[in-house]
């Protein structure tokens, strides 16, 4: 066995995740959808977004143990003739690489201005602070669609890259927020502990104290919230994906395919926003109960 995947299973963390069967379930449905999204291209039966590979007459046809279903398509085709769990695969692709790339930057950017609120203080912290309180003052949603609009206004024929990048920008301009209280919380904690009062004491920077000695003991519940956020910026992403203000058609995401089987709900063909939105929910559900674990087991409280 690789040492330190042995090193981390014989910890405090990794005894808590083989004991918890809830954990182990959730990390296993989270490997296997996050899997499929990566490696979409080798392991889907189709390629819903080849144009060439498409025929009309293969339009909403059920899935395979439904009277009309085929083995060629397990989980039926929507109204374009594609195949459900091919695009499954692909979609999901989208929405995981904006929730992780969404998270990641509300962690970069919170986790820097709440090191720099918490142990400058003074005027800075009130004024980040005050920043963080406008910014709660707008719901993340009405937030994320006001720049996803404006974005897609201005860049109406832009590159489906380009596309993704506001729709991520647009999703983390209020995400950072909870990163920057809680590690401001804790560097003002840290800040007045023994360590960093020596460190000053022997001349180390105000930049080194805060990269070298006071990140890394506040990494914690950071790790812990980004892990739930993720979750939650893939949600926002499909709910924008759904309003038509999120992925573009030509990438469409687990929202994208929700809304074009919304169409379709009660005309029968039920599969066509069915399965995308079982995909979304195990997704989030699976994040979401790996963030709640995590939380526990990082708590020393509750071990």
């Amino acid at each position: 066995m690789n040492l330190p995947l042995a090193r981390w299973l014989d910890s405090d963390v990794g005894h808590s995740f083989r004991s918890s069967p809830v954990a182990m379930g959730a990390a296993l449905i989270a490997f296997v959808c996050i899997f499929c999204a990566v490696f979409a291209n080798w392991v889907a039966p189709h390629n819903p977004f080849d144009l060439s590979t498409l025929e009309l007459s293969d339009a909403r046809l059920p899935p395979a143990w439904l009277e009309g279903g085929t083995r060629k398509f397990l989980l039926g085709t929507d109204d374009q003739g594609r195949d459900i769990l091919s695009a499954l695969m692909f979609g999901a692709r989208i929405s995981l690489v904006v929730g992780l790339a969404s998270v990641a930057l509300s962690v970069v950017v919170g986790v820097a201005l709440g090191l720099l609120a918490g142990f400058r203080g003074g005027w800075v912290d009130s004024l980040l602070m005050r920043l963080c309180d406008v910014m709660l003052s707008f719901p993340a949603i009405l937030v994320a669609l006001l720049i996803a609009g404006v974005g897609r206004a201005l860049f109406p024929n832009a590159h489906a890259s380009l596309a993704l990048g506001v729709l991520i920008l647009s999703i983390s301009l209020t995400g950072w927020v909870q990163y920057a209280r809680t590690v401001r919380g804790s560097t003002l904690v840290e800040r007045n502990k023994e360590y960093v009062q020596a460190a000053r004491v022997t001349g180390v920077s105000s930049l080194r104290i805060m990269r070298r000695h006071v990140l890394p003991n506040v990494m914690g519940p950071v790790m812990v919230l980004a892990t739930i956020q993720v979750a939650t910026a893939i949600i926002t992403e499909a709910t924008l994906s759904f309003l038509g203000v999120g992925a573009p058609p030509t990438s469409p995401s687990l929202g994208t395919l929700i809304r074009v089987g919304n169409d379709y709900l009660f005309s029968g063909e039920w599969w066509i926003t069915i399965f995308p939105g079982v995909m979304l929910v195990l997704i989030a559900l699976s994040v979401n109960l790996l963030g709640d674990w995590l939380r526990d087991a990082l708590n020393p409280k509750l071990r």
